[in-house]
């Protein structure tokens, strides 16, 4: 029988795309520096844009380097649309007096292993930790969900920021979030579906990068937080 006093289901579909390399850093942390990116593989652009739906609500970090990626992305042909909502609570971690340091030489003195700069509740000097830009970016989530509820938005952001979503649809767990390698130019699918007064995430695709059957394209891989670069044994 069927029931009539079901409540309708509604899907918002996610697709998060992070931004493209950075290759002014000069190997050092930049977390909020607002430093420009390298969108020069039209190719990387193109492939990306064959997997986004086109009539998607838009939204972008303050930062340029998304803005440069998702002009990146219409400049292949996908449509423009007539506007992209900017959301500072999209923005990579604050990673205060941290941003300008040299990389290898701070992720050396972190403790081996570690998925992120620090401890999640640990906040850079000057600046935040994981946790407040994983709640920012949880709050901004949930009151775009409800504001386009239904639809597709597209959402170029930064690494953090995807790993805090990631850790979200997870069912609220940040430090799970933290594990996923997101690498530039990917997309990460994360679809919210509610019916009523009960909401549950999943997560089509994770890190999906449609480049990557040629390997020309494989220097898109830069760190979004710490990484362990595996040494060959004599």
């Amino acid at each position: 029988m069927s029931n009539n006093n079901k409540p309708a289901v509604v899907v918002t579909r996610w697709w998060w795309v992070r931004h493209a390399p950075v290759r002014s850093d000069g190997g050092n942390i930049y977390g909020q520096f607002d430093i420009e990116c390298d969108t020069g593989d039209r190719e990387v652009f193109e492939a990306v844009a064959k997997i986004l739906p086109r009539s998607a609500a838009w939204y972008a970090s303050n930062l340029q380097r998304t803005h440069q990626t998702a002009e990146a992305i219409w400049a292949t042909g996908f449509p423009r649309p007539a506007s992209m909502a900017r959301e500072a609570a999209f923005a990579e971690q604050n990673l205060g007096k941290w941003q300008g340091m040299n990389r290898a030489a701070f992720l050396a003195s972190r403790p081996p292993g570690s998925h992120w700069f620090a401890a999640i509740d640990e906040p850079a000097p000057g600046g935040e930790s994981f946790m407040d830009l994983y709640n920012r970016t949880c709050n901004a989530i949930q009151r775009i969900t409800a504001a386009e509820a239904g639809r597709d938005v597209i959402a170029v952001g930064h690494g953090g920021t995807i790993k805090a979503a990631v850790g979200l649809a997870l069912g609220g767990l940040p430090e799970r979030g933290l594990a996923f390698d997101i690498d530039n130019c990917s997309v990460t699918r994360l679809d919210h579906f509610a019916a009523g007064d009960r909401s549950v995430w999943r997560l089509p695709m994770v890190n999906q990068q449609p480049w990557m059957a040629d390997a020309a394209h494989a220097a898109m891989h830069q760190p979004a937080g710490p990484e362990v670069v595996q040494t060959k044994l004599a």
